[in-house]
């Protein structure tokens, strides 16, 4: 009953969140590759349930190079099926309305493949688990009258982070504009200290640029989830998940860690061995570890302080 990619409590959240007969199926409209290879360690971990799941990732085709065909493979329990690319009006655009217009471009295509999957009698509809982007697939999963649970990457602080800033800016009218450029800080449940404006990221303060209404936007439907999988466990995060206890948000399943544990080839490999080594020879708390996800980068003014 246990996996390498999560604990035995994954097992648990899924028999409440998605089994509904013998044979099951999830299904995962995905772009982002952090986001399928966590993604695809929940489907193995719920492989050991008992009725089995099935589940089906569907990956979008997006104008980039991916590296999602060497993170997972068909099994007995993960089955990928790789969407058509679709074509968007041409014209230049904000990148974060591109990404919009794109994800909500392929719902048709959605719909045809959850069809194509559903006509055999053996494979019962169980509900959709989408990327935290790909919230226009919610009204896809309405449309089969299953519910949908959105998988967040990120940890449960930024989950709680997105709710209040939505909250505060639909109903008590803040600018986030207040907080870019100046030493303002934010009191935010999910956060054990306030966050200083200076943090905040970019996007949620692209306003001429379109991130700030995107943000919103998914975060809006982030509340219209049967329940939110997020990459974290209690012991790391045991404030921020006890901050959503009598909130009004879906409840929160924190399922990792989930890690990519997929050997490294050639240099890449031999990289990771030496940094792992030169780790182990520093002294206890001598060496400050720097975070900035998966697509952030810091200045050498930054690194140097």
């Amino acid at each position: 009953m246990t996996s390498a990619f999560c604990p035995p409590r994954l097992l648990r959240h899924y028999e409440k969140m998605l089994i509904t007969g013998s044979a099951t199926t999830s299904l995962h409209p995905n772009s982002w590759d952090q986001s399928s290879c966590g993604y695809s360690g929940d489907c193995k971990a719920a492989d050991s349930t008992r009725p089995p799941i099935l589940s089906t990732i569907l990956i979008m085709k997006f104008p980039f190079e991916s590296n999602i065909d060497s993170m997972t493979t068909d099994s007995d329990s993960v089955r990928l099926v790789t969407l058509p690319p679709v074509e968007l009006s041409s014209g230049p655009r904000p990148p974060v309305v591109f990404f919009s217009e794109l994800v909500r471009a392929y719902a048709p295509l959605v719909r045809d493949a959850v069809h194509e999957l559903t006509l055999s009698n053996s494979v019962r509809l169980a509900g959709f688990v989408i990327d935290m982007f790909c919230t226009p697939m919610i009204d896809v999963a309405d449309e089969f009258g299953v519910p949908s649970y959105l998988f967040f990457t990120s940890g449960a602080a930024f989950l709680g982070f997105m709710f209040h800033l939505q909250f505060l800016h639909d109903h008590e009218g803040l600018d986030f504009n207040e907080f870019k450029d100046t030493d303002a800080e934010l009191e935010v449940p999910s956060y054990v200290n306030s966050v200083p404006g200076k943090v905040f990221p970019s996007v949620v303060l692209d306003k001429e640029g379109g991130g700030t209404e995107m943000i919103l936007h998914h975060t809006r439907r982030f509340r219209q989830v049967k329940g939110t999988i997020v990459n974290t466990f209690v012991e790391l995060e045991s404030h921020a998940i006890q901050s959503f206890s009598g909130c009004k948000a879906p409840p929160v399943y924190p399922v990792g860690p989930l890690l990519n544990n997929h050997v490294r080839s050639g240099g890449a490999q031999q990289d990771a061995n030496a940094i792992m080594s030169w780790l182990d020879d520093q002294p206890p708390s001598s060496v400050v570890f720097l975070c900035f996800g998966s697509k952030g980068s810091f200045g050498v003014d930054q690194i140097k302080r």
